[in-house]
């Protein structure tokens, strides 16, 4: 049989899944960031859920692209 032809599966990526889970955690904070209030009072006069949902959010979304960008490789066994 032809390994590029197998009907192996492609393995799992990590970097998607970590991208993914820090996306919906960096819209989840930029929501509360926007929506709730900002206790500005507590964190020394800067909205600490937005700057941290935005930093999130970019973060997540790079992953999510370099993990599109350059996928993993899969190593087949050669049929001698």
């Amino acid at each position: 049989m032809n390994p590029s032809t197998s009907r192996r599966p492609k393995p799992l990526d990590i970097r998607a899944i970590i991208g993914a889970m820090l996306t919906i955690l960096g819209i989840i904070l930029t929501a509360m960031g926007l929506l709730a209030d900002p206790a500005l009072g507590k964190t020394g006069g800067i909205n600490a859920n937005l700057i941290a949902g935005l930093v999130l959010l970019v973060g997540g979304v790079l992953f999510v692209l370099r993990s599109r960008m350059s996928p993993l490789k899969v190593r087949t066994p050669s049929g001698d």
